[in-house]
């Protein structure tokens, strides 16, 4: 960040330049990456005195911070313009006017032991009449471009010092036209009210512990009568208040949660008060490309980029293991090999905790990096675990296991009876067939993408990520529907994701956000569905894998959970065989529930007309659905190129409605 001086920050702010930068007395930093109708101001933010100062000082470091409002720079550092105080109040408050700005006693405490000198207090009275000259011009300039703008202005307090509940946000609204700005104030009362903090009792009021009579709303609302100033504040939640200890997950939470209560109020206020025109909030952000994100995501490219989980867990004896259980009557435990592992832990490790997220300025993407960084430690564990006993215990840790919800689903498919009118055996087709009918499936997405035969796979059909690799089982048995099943799974989805993430800069969605399986699996069966592939058979065969996941973390064996299904449910060995291998595999492997429970939550999503289309940009995660929404929108990574087939053109579902009505009973 730059060092500018005062007329140097203020000639920018005219000329209607970007920039950030900090005064070249460091007492205050701002930031304009992009000119919009709303700006944030933390001007409490800072704890700095000058050197000369400290010997004067009566109070300590502790007293002082507990007046100060630690972190509110950080709480709006994801907005694009915000303007934040570096200097502690004690020194001069800059929301107080300037004959009152410097303290001699505040909250029934000396604040010096020896009275300032004149040129002490003109230095600081100086920097308070700086910081208001810089705020006037910004406030002036997006007054003239948008006709009005609304001002963030963001602060904490200390409740215990209160005999009674008071509200985790608090809008100071008594010196604000209410008449003209009152349903602005009461919507940043409602988005506040929805912020949920995990602990937190959440009840947000206007004018009840503080009003709103700061220097700061009252020095706006006085030269700029169309700008709204909401004076906010927050109950300090987020710190201890008698041993100043932070705590950073609920930091975190304010600062995400925050910026979208923002940036949603932003919108409300611009749509009706400024020359301003968006189609959504997120288009109030700035796109300038924060060098952080792409320093961060070519690195973890780097480190990860050959990772593929999928190729290590897959036994390499699966055929030879099935011979001999077959020949000993599905009585003796498989036991299975695994190819060496490539990687080294500790050292993968190492090289993800070495980078540096915290350098990412936007919260919401910074928490997307982070996640995918741990959920590669979450990974890493389960290769360095492969084949052990803990290996099914990082598996849950990762991937976790049925619920309730899952099993009743589960048992709701398995008890349907048998459709009369689909045939109860349809001929199988060759294996070459197949590849024809998938060569020929990409060829009308118009990708390029190599096929090959591989006796290492579990799966009939399964799509290798890092290498744009299909692989088919040479055993592998199909009808033709399941071919076109396949086509809309495999292609439609796998393929078309990973043809997408290749098509950004930045790669994290080449490498997949955590826990991806649940969503991409989601979609490529809604595929199937929405295609006129589905078929019971195959929905039991998700519910056993529900099932079978519960068994084996119930404490069931391979053989238990065989006899289960050859025995109870009737399926023929060659399939019990493979559908309990897939989750024993690696020491028990419990992703495989997850494509009931992704299908019934993307179920859901279509059902309610919500987009599937910022799904489709890469190996994603329905979690970050607003995120990933976000950087489409702010123009850092682009809408996906290919669209799953059956997206665009479903058949309708009305006119299988033995379909429609079975998909309709899961919960």
């Amino acid at each position: 960040m730059q060092k500018l001086s005062v007329n140097e920050i203020i000639k920018l702010i005219k000329a209607g330049q970007t920039f950030e930068a900090t005064t070249s007395d460091n007492s205050l930093s701002i930031k304009i990456n992009r000119y919009v109708p709303f700006c944030c101001t933390a001007i409490h933010d800072g704890s700095a005195l000058r050197a000369n100062l400290k010997p004067k000082i009566a109070l300590d470091e502790y007293a002082r911070w507990y007046e100060e409002d630690p972190h509110t720079g950080a709480f709006i550092d994801s907005l694009p313009i915000t303007l934040v105080g570096k200097d502690s109040r004690f020194e001069y408050d800059l929301n107080r006017r300037p004959e009152e700005c410097i303290y001699e006693e505040a909250w029934g405490n000396k604040v010096w032991k020896r009275p300032l000198s004149p040129s002490e207090k003109q230095a600081s009275l100086l920097k308070h009449k700086n910081y208001y000259r810089i705020l006037h011009a910004l406030i002036a300039k997006l007054d003239e471009l948008y006709g009005a703008c609304v001002v963030y202005d963001i602060h904490s307090y200390n409740y215990k010092r209160w005999d009674r509940e008071v509200p985790l946000f608090n809008i100071g609204a008594e010196r604000v036209d209410n008449k003209k700005f009152g349903r602005f104030i009461e919507n940043w009362r409602e988005e506040l009210a929805g912020i949920s903090l995990t602990g937190v009792v959440n009840e947000s009021k206007i004018n009840d512990v503080f009003m709103g009579r700061g220097y700061n709303l009252e020095y706006i609302t006085t030269h700029f009568p169309n700008v709204l100033v909401l004076a906010t504040e927050l109950k300090k939640v987020y710190s201890n208040e008698l041993t100043g200890e932070d705590y950073p997950k609920l930091i975190k939470e304010i600062q995400q949660k925050l910026k979208l209560a923002i940036l949603n109020n932003a919108h409300f206020f611009s749509e009706a008060n400024t020359s301003w025109t968006s189609k959504n909030s997120a288009n109030l952000l700035d796109k300038k490309q924060d060098p952080a994100i792409y320093s961060v995501d070519k690195n973890m490219y780097r480190i990860l980029k050959n990772f593929e989980l999928l190729v290590y867990v897959n036994p390499i004896n699966t055929a030879s293991e099935h011979r001999r259980f077959v020949k000993n009557k599905f009585t003796e435990l498989p036991r299975f090999k695994y190819s060496p592992i490539r990687i080294n832990p500790f050292e993968l490790k190492q090289q993800l905790s070495s980078l540096q997220t915290k350098d990412i300025s936007d919260v919401s993407i910074r928490h997307l990096y982070e996640s995918v960084i741990n959920s590669y430690f979450d990974k890493t564990d389960l290769l360095a675990s492969l084949n052990t006993r803990k290996f099914l215990y990082n598996s849950l840790r990762y991937f976790g296991r049925p619920s309730k919800k899952d099993l009743l689903n589960a048992e709701y498919l398995l008890h349907l009876p048998v459709i009369p009118s689909e045939p109860k055996k349809v001929p199988f087709i060759p294996v070459e067939e197949g590849v024809s009918i998938f060569k020929n499936a990409l060829d009308a997405y118009g990708m390029e993408c190599k096929i090959d035969m591989s006796t290492k796979v579990i799966s009939k059909v399964m799509v290798l990520n890092s290498k744009r690799t299909i692989l088919f089982r040479p055993d592998a048995k199909f009808t033709l529907k399941e071919v076109h099943a396949l086509v809309e799974h495999e292609i439609g989805v796998h393929m078309v994701t990973t043809q997408n993430s290749s098509d950004h800069d930045l790669k994290i969605f080449n490498l997949g956000l955590p826990v991806n399986t649940k969503t991409q699996e989601g979609l490529a069966i809604l595929a199937e569905y929405l295609s006129g592939n589905i078929t019971l058979k195959r929905l039991k065969k998700l519910a056993m894998r529900v099932v079978v996941t519960d068994m084996m973390c119930s404490g069931a064996d391979f053989i238990e959970c065989f006899n289960y299904l050859h025995g109870k449910q009737q399926v023929p060995s060659d399939e019990a065989y493979t559908i309990v291998t897939r989750i024993f595999r690696g020491g028990g492997f419990t992703k495989d529930y997850l494509y009931l429970n992704g299908f019934v939550q993307i179920l859901r999503m279509w059902n309610s007309d919500q987009s599937l289309l910022p799904l489709l940009v890469g190996k994603t995660s329905h979690e970050f659905y607003g995120t990933i929404s976000e950087m489409i929108d702010r123009e850092m990574i682009k809408s996906p190129k290919y669209v799953t087939r059956s997206f665009r053109d479903p058949i309708d579902t009305t006119e299988n409605p033995i379909y429609d009505y079975i998909i309709s009973g899961l919960k």
